[in-house]
């Protein structure tokens, strides 16, 4: 029987509104909420999710074998290793989550061979999470190296400084890596104002952004020329997409280089 859950868990609760069945009564709770009440943040969860995984395939595509993964929920219909090794065969990713349901599940799905591996580690600590065994055994700071933070930051508050936190590893990589960030925006339409009141009320952490503040998170890092785009549209063919929705443009990503 599983334990009862005082507060919904936000891997959870982005699993369920993805149609994932891991989760607690207080999960589905708040992501029932999301699905009845704001349906277009359902879109939202949708459009991080894809354009992670494209982000993931553009670093492949430049050559990046390695990749950790900040923050990375439960296990998906397609995951960070499975999309990078179809351009990179056997590449290595380390997977990190403070979450040790999520950590649980990552190690008995994720985990497939000795080059993958799920660490229970906190993104705001980064210091724990480039001395663990398994980062020294699988990531080369010599190699370029592709770090994704996909929608983390949004739950780093500001006096935890979301910045230093991409700034430790900027300060880390080797030259050819890539950073991917997505971010929750901030806004003034209604959808915008009670998505945000809702999240930050149950997972009780975490902010909105506006794009500059989330491309100071980049710091001295290289911001593609496309600059901060909604999570719908990166990298892809304006012909392909409509014009990005209300609830679309609450969500934002952007892909930086080290130089």
């Amino acid at each position: 029987m599983r334990k009862r859950q005082a507060r919904p868990s936000v891997a959870r609760v982005y699993s369920y509104v993805l149609g994932g069945r891991d989760n607690y009564g207080v999960d589905k709770a708040l992501g029932d909420y999301f699905i009845d009440d704001l349906p277009g943040s359902v879109g939202v969860a949708i459009a991080n999710r894809e354009s992670v995984l494209r982000a993931t395939r553009v670093m492949a595509a430049a050559g990046i074998r390695q990749v950790i993964d900040m923050g990375c929920g439960l296990p998906a219909a397609e995951n960070v290793h499975e999309a990078l090794r179809r351009i990179q065969p056997g590449a290595r990713v380390v997977y990190v989550d403070d979450d040790p349901f999520v950590v649980a599940h990552g190690r008995a799905l994720l985990a497939v061979d000795d080059a993958i591996a799920v660490v229970e580690a906190d993104i705001r600590d980064p210091a724990s999470i480039e001395k663990h065994a398994e980062v020294a055994r699988l990531i080369d700071f010599d190699q370029p190296l592709g770090i994704l933070f996909g929608i983390t930051l949004s739950f780093v508050n500001d006096d935890e400084d979301p910045a230093g936190v991409v700034r430790y590893w900027a300060d880390r990589i080797a030259a050819g890596s890539q950073v991917y960030l997505t971010q929750f925006r901030s806004g003034t339409s209604r959808e915008a104002i009670a998505t945000e009141r809702k999240i930050l009320e149950a997972f009780g952490r975490g902010r909105f952004r506006t794009d500059a503040e989330i491309s100071a998170c980049f710091g001295s890092l290289s911001l593609d020329p496309d600059g901060l785009t909604a999570c719908t549209r990166w990298h892809i063919d304006p012909a392909d997409t409509p014009e990005p929705s209300l609830w679309d443009e609450l969500i934002i990503g952007g892909l930086a280089r080290k130089q």
